[in-house]
């Protein structure tokens, strides 16, 4: 699932995002999202969150288990 919209994240969801370093080559680090960083409901680039380990990134993909 796409990390575009913000009613699809929660914290406790584990998400792929795409640090800042990492915009250029598209690498992608998984992790539990701790807060919802961006307030807008739709952002195209991705919701900006922090994960649990303190990386700040955009999510890319919504892990379903």
């Amino acid at each position: 699932m796409s990390g575009q919209h913000r009613a699809n994240i929660t914290p406790g969801l584990q998400v792929d995002i795409v640090l800042k370093k990492d915009q250029r080559t598209g690498i992608t680090t998984r992790g539990i999202v701790k807060d919802i960083l961006t307030n807008s409901s739709f952002h195209p680039h991705g919701i900006k969150v922090r994960l649990t380990d303190g990386q700040v990134g955009r999510v890319k993909e919504i892990i379903k288990e």
